[in-house]
């Protein structure tokens, strides 16, 4: 299935990592009851991800939350270890940090991409989502290589801001 506007977001365990390392992370339980906005990354630490897509997260996480959001999470195909480096390197504690390591939430929502071909693996499109109570609103897929549109905090703004 590919996510579409209206879907239910599915419940997968996801991780994070806490204070005591990583731990699990119901889907259903985060998106549950509030407004969720998502976004994922190929990868962390990547440059596109690093220098221009979660930047624009961190400098707008205030204004995002200000418009009724209750969470803010980035998501990639990385483990908890990685997600909680690239977190502190980001400046990023505003933000959710979700770790799809064995891409099975980027799978169940198809958006995941074949990235074998330059030794990364299955990684995931560069997204992003507005959810209420775990049902999509608003899902921007940005497809061109490098580009940051669709997905960016900017964009995400505006779309909160119309729908309010």
């Amino acid at each position: 299935m590919t996510l579409s506007i209206g879907d239910r977001i599915p419940d997968i365990t996801l991780k994070t990592n806490g204070p005591d390392g990583p731990q699990d992370l119901s889907t259903g339980e985060f998106f549950a009851d509030r407004r969720v906005v998502l976004f994922a990354v190929p990868g962390a630490f990547t440059p596109g991800c690093s220098n221009t897509h979660m930047p624009g997260f961190v400098v707008r996480a205030d204004d995002i939350l200000a418009k009724g959001v209750d969470a803010l999470a980035c998501l990639s195909v990385n483990d908890a270890f990685v997600m909680g480096a690239w977190q502190k390197d980001q400046n990023a504690q505003a933000i959710t940090m979700l770790a799809d390591g064995n891409a099975e939430f980027t799978r169940a929502i198809g958006m995941d991409k074949d990235a074998t071909a330059g030794g990364m693996g299955i990684r995931s499109l560069r997204y992003a989502l507005i959810a209420y109570d775990g049902v999509v609103e608003y899902l921007g897929v940005d497809t061109e290589k490098g580009v940051v549109d669709k997905s960016s905090a900017e964009t995400i703004l505006d779309k909160l801001a119309s729908s309010s």
